[in-house]
């Protein structure tokens, strides 16, 4: 039997993928967003796209890197043991995916950027800009549970689980923007994490919007509209609930790590 039938194996390929899209879809907004931050003709569209931008650069460059990382894992996986044989070239995958969040300026310093600089020096408002645009499309989501279709059910799951997150995300920032410099530093780099998880299943929520309305417009390229619907609802079911963990980590963590950092001192 190929090794594709088995269920884990289709877990694992299916995750790859749903996350692989969700970042691409996440650079791809950031980097429309700094066209816009350009050439927009109205001024102060000019200055929220660039809020925007400022915000989620650390988030595009930490939470991409370290998602290739466990992505390439997740591939060796797949192949088992004869993943590590050099002719498969899965593991030069895992060891080219490696680097990146080294050379990025590592993970910590990412989040140090976002925390320290970019929450800090408007108090949080583009943060909570953004949590505003992502409710909408959470809203148009839950929206398309009424009717009983298939696909207007699988929406609305995904909306359901991005209000989930975007709660777990909304009091995790909070938390942070209440707390010090010291305690905050300390729980940045999962806060970063939440930010990517959380953007990532925005914008997973948008792609399956847009599906969903190309199915029931009876658009010809049904298997590729459904397998987009299909990567948003693995998302929203396998990488979106991770919020809830980070979010008590953001919340309650910064103590428990910073006293053993200090036990490890001595």
């Amino acid at each position: 039997m190929a090794i594709v039938r088995h269920p884990d194996v289709q877990r694992m390929l299916g995750v790859m993928v749903a996350r692989t899209e969700a970042l691409r879809a996440v650079a791809c907004v950031v980097a429309l967003a700094m066209d816009l931050a350009r050439h927009h003709p109205d001024a102060q569209e000019r200055v929220a796209q660039q809020a925007f931008v400022d915000l989620m650069v650390p988030v595009v460059k930490g939470w991409s890197t370290e998602s290739a990382v466990e992505i390439a894992s997740v591939g060796l996986q797949v192949h088992g043991g004869v993943g590590y044989v050099e002719e498969t070239g899965a593991a030069q995958h895992y060891r080219d995916a490696r680097i990146t969040p080294i050379y990025e300026g590592t993970t910590g310093i990412q989040a140090a950027d976002l925390v320290g600089r970019k929450l800090a020096r408007d108090s949080g408002a583009a943060a909570l800009a953004l949590i505003g645009r992502m409710r909408q499309v959470q809203q148009a989501l839950e929206r398309h549970g009424a009717n009983g279709d298939r696909s207007d059910a699988v929406l609305a799951q995904i909306g359901r689980a991005l209000g989930d997150s975007l709660s777990d995300l909304e009091v995790a920032l909070r938390c942070v923007l209440q707390g010090d410099g010291v305690r905050n530093a300390a729980v940045a780099v999962p806060l970063l994490e939440m930010f990517g998880v959380v953007t990532g299943g925005w914008q997973m929520g948008v792609a399956a919007l847009a599906a969903g309305r190309r199915i029931a417009a009876g658009e010809a390229d049904r298997a590729f509209l459904e397998r987009k619907l299909a990567s948003a609802h693995v998302y929203a079911a396998h990488v979106l609930p991770r919020s809830a963990g980070l979010r008590t980590t953001v919340v309650a963590g910064a103590d428990a790590a910073l006293a053993l950092g200090v036990a490890l001192q001595d």
